[in-house]
């Protein structure tokens, strides 16, 4: 009887340790690891955009630990894939927060995703940076979440400017994903501010987020014959409407949004002589945008997109911060982010009171040739 209640008592002390070593190895934290969680697409249509940006930051956290890491400690990025859908998105952010015990979080990667993601980031306190999330909704209430690229409402206007202001339109078409927050929020901005300069908007069509055929929008939109039409959409969608706007004949210029970054490598002959707002311009001179364009293509043999550059700048601001910190506690980094002053690849970094970029030029790029060309900048 006595060897049984012994033996009992071995095995159940035997597995209250599985639980415990368990329970500790799943904290994430560790005394020469920093961890950082990425959430974005890597895979499925809109994976160019998450897969971009978590090259960059891997670059950056390579290059951070290589010159001696943050406080004495290494960083570690874990990335999760959200395939561009918000239930994925959330369920690879508590990952993050319980499993991998990460104390800050660089993403989402679209806007939607990260809508969806907010109200638990939030609660959590936890710091946040989403590089590539340009919805006006995502800062606001969110005292935690920061952004490094700037707002639709921005660029919007931007490109309304410059199609006013440099192209000389007079009357706009626009064309927008319904149902999907970043063409939307852009495409109202665009709206307001060309209207502002004067500008007629001649009419707006939309399309469904599983359209695949443009014909009846862009027939609509011939007839009306706009000097500009304008397009804030990601690459998937834009690169078809494009080339059918290309088969239709339609001579008026196309104005896009960041969202373009990445359509002339299937779409270059349809894109050729458009436009679109960017964050930096890979033929920039700046020997700051050289310099991480060269350490890009000699780790991934590729010459970096915009989102490439927003992550490797989110990368170096969040370690910036948990470094200005000296601390690992959401309140102390959160804190430092508030008074981020960051020479980054994609322009200065300063955050307003909601944790929006002040004053950040847009960058205006032309399609030529199949290369994205600098054509001008523009600040609101």
């Amino acid at each position: 009887m006595k060897k049984r209640v012994v033996s009992v008592f071995i095995v159940a002390i035997f597995v209250a340790s599985i639980f415990t070593f368990a329970g500790c190895s799943s904290s994430g934290s560790s005394d020469d690891v920093i961890k950082i969680g990425f959430i974005g697409p890597t895979t499925g249509d809109a994976a160019i955009y998450g897969s971009s940006a978590k090259d960059g930051a891997m670059l950056a956290v390579e290059e951070i630990n290589a010159a001696g890491g943050v406080n004495g400690k290494q960083v570690e990025l874990i990335a999760y894939d959200s395939k561009a859908d918000q239930t994925e998105a959330i369920n690879a952010y508590n990952r993050l927060r319980d499993q991998d015990g990460v104390v800050a979080v660089i993403g989402g990667t679209l806007s939607g995703e990260t809508l969806a993601m907010k109200d638990i980031m939030v609660q959590d306190n936890m710091p946040v940076l989403t590089p590539t999330a340009t919805a006006v909704d995502v800062t606001v209430n969110a005292p935690n979440i920061f952004r490094v690229c700037f707002l639709d409402s921005y660029q919007g206007a931007a490109a309304a400017n410059f199609s006013a202001d440099t192209l000389g339109a007079k009357t706009a078409a626009l064309l927008i994903g319904a149902g999907n927050p970043y063409s939307e929020g852009v495409a109202a901005a665009y709206q307001t501010a060309f209207t502002a300069k004067g500008g007629t908007i001649v009419g707006s069509e939309s399309y469904g987020l599983q359209d695949n055929d443009f014909s009846a929008q862009l027939t609509k939109i011939k007839e009306m014959n706009p000097d500009v039409v304008f397009v804030p959409d990601y690459v998937q969608k834009v690169g078809p409407i494009l080339q059918k706007a290309k088969d239709m004949g339609i001579t008026a210029k196309f104005i896009g949004a960041d969202g373009w970054d990445g359509v002339q490598v299937d779409y270059a002959d349809a894109a050729q002589g458009n436009y679109f707002t960017n964050h930096y311009a890979a033929d920039s001179p700046s020997a700051t945008v050289q310099n991480f364009i060269t350490a890009y293509n000699a780790k991934y043999s590729k010459v970096p997109n915009s989102f490439s550059a927003l992550g490797y700048d989110a990368a170096y601001v969040m370690t910036d911060a948990i470094k200005a910190a000296g601390s690992t506690e959401s309140a102390a980094i959160i804190t430092a982010l508030a008074a981020t002053d960051y020479p980054g690849v994609t322009g200065n970094l300063k955050f307003d009171e909601n944790g929006d970029p002040k004053n950040k030029e847009v960058t205006i790029i032309k399609i030529d040739g199949g290369q994205l060309k600098f054509e001008t900048t523009v600040i609101n």
